[in-house]
């Protein structure tokens, strides 16, 4: 007989989990159009060690992209697909979320000598294809732990104690940790140099989102996974609650701790990064899962998060996209409009704040009414699509 504390429940669509991605990308939006210097600190990314909320959202994202997976793949099996089938779709959905990220860094004016390659949905992608094609290979616990611990473990051991070419060891020759001679940032100059994120003339240095830290944040989507099985069991809906919380609670104690020896950073997606920015995740997934879930409040305050959650690539492009129009439209001296990459200080985003939001005496207050309203103009395609049942699927 089958122990009922193991057996996978049938598949049902987890509305707390929409929740959850739709808070995470409506504060992404906000975060990344947060009104400017006026702009509060926990609404800015910290600059180099440490962690503020908006380092959050990002590897919460990737988080519930790795719980998704566990339903997707078991609510499409359950149909009839194969695995094969699945296999080929995700690997066709990661290329499209590739070429969708190249498209929102580079748009709309696509500079071929310094296009950025890496990015948001890249990272996505990337870390969809490595556990999606995981999982349909291998769905058991033990093997998401083992390449979990991988992942951290080698991820630390190369940014602590391999020697940078040209440089020296970490840690004496060089600092460990410096901003730009690490070997995630060298390895990025020399794939792609001069189409990094932090890029300006002659001055080529790093990206956030670079190739050797998709290592950890693999080890984020993985978290996730491990997550979506544990839901998936046959335990009552209140001991799994209570069952992330404990995860929570386990991920920032032994995050925290290791940030002793291997600092928070979320430029290196650092691999105490990875287990606070976990526990984080885990804490708002209970408190989604408990109130939608245990307590069945599906309606009223779900519903805006419902919507987001239900439209999350949609919503995310309409805002990079339409922020980098705000800026690239700009005011000509006889009064008319013109596309540019230049004169930032004449463009549409700087101009429109000036002239509203500027006006409330208080710039933090100004700067969040700048955010929400342009997070709300995002949420109006997002609701309509929502209503006439449009879901952007790739």
């Amino acid at each position: 007989m089958d122990n009922p504390a193991l057996t996978k429940t049938p598949f049902r669509r987890l509305l707390s989990l929409d929740a959850a991605r739709g808070i995470t990308i409506a504060f992404m939006i906000m975060v990344n159009n947060n009104g400017g210097d006026g702009s509060w600190r926990f609404m800015n990314h910290a600059v180099w060690n440490g962690l503020t909320p908006t380092d959050l959202v990002f590897p919460t994202f990737v988080f519930v992209v790795g719980v998704s997976v566990v339903f997707s793949c078991e609510a499409r099996l359950a149909k009839g697909a194969t695995r094969a089938s699945l296999a080929r779709h995700t690997t066709l959905r990661a290329l499209i979320l590739i070429l969708f990220g190249i498209v929102v860094n580079n748009f709309p004016f696509f500079p071929l000598e310094h296009m950025r390659f890496y990015g948001v949905l890249q990272r996505i992608g990337i870390c969809y294809l490595v556990v999606g094609l995981f999982y349909l290979w291998d769905s058991r616990a033990w093997t998401k732990v083992a390449a979990l611990v991988a992942a951290l473990v080698g991820y630390w051991v190369l940014v602590r104690w391999v020697p940078i070419p040209g440089v020296g060891m970490p840690g004496r020759e060089v600092p460990f940790m410096d901003m730009t001679q690490n070997i995630v940032s060298w390895v990025d100059r020399h794939l792609f140099p001069y189409h990094l994120y932090l890029y300006a003339p002659l001055h080529n240095t790093r990206d956030p989102e670079g190739l050797l830290s998709d290592i950890p944040a693999i080890g984020t989507a993985l978290i996730g996974v491990l997550t979506g099985l544990w839901l998936r069991t046959g335990r009552a809906v209140k001991a799994k609650a209570l069952g992330l919380l404990a995860a929570a609670v386990a991920s920032l104690a032994l995050g925290y701790l290791w940030s002793l020896e291997f600092p928070l950073n979320k430029n290196m997606w650092t691999s105490s990064y990875v287990l606070v920015a976990a526990g984080y995740s885990l804490l708002l997934l209970t408190l989604c899962y408990w109130a939608v879930e245990v307590m069945d409040w599906r309606k009223g305050w779900t519903y805006v998060w419902l919507v987001f959650g239900s439209n999350a690539i949609a919503a995310y492009m309409i805002s990079e996209l339409g922020g980098d129009l705000l800026w690239s439209v700009k005011r000509t001296a006889a009064g008319g409009i013109t596309i540019s990459p230049n004169d930032h200080l004449a463009a549409w985003e700087p101009g429109f704040f000036q002239s509203t939001f500027a006006h409330i005496p208080n710039p933090h207050w100004a700067a969040f009414a700048y955010s929400v309203t342009f997070t709300t103009l995002c949420f109006i395609p997002v609701w309509i699509m929502y209503r006439k049942k449009i879901f952007l699927k790739v």
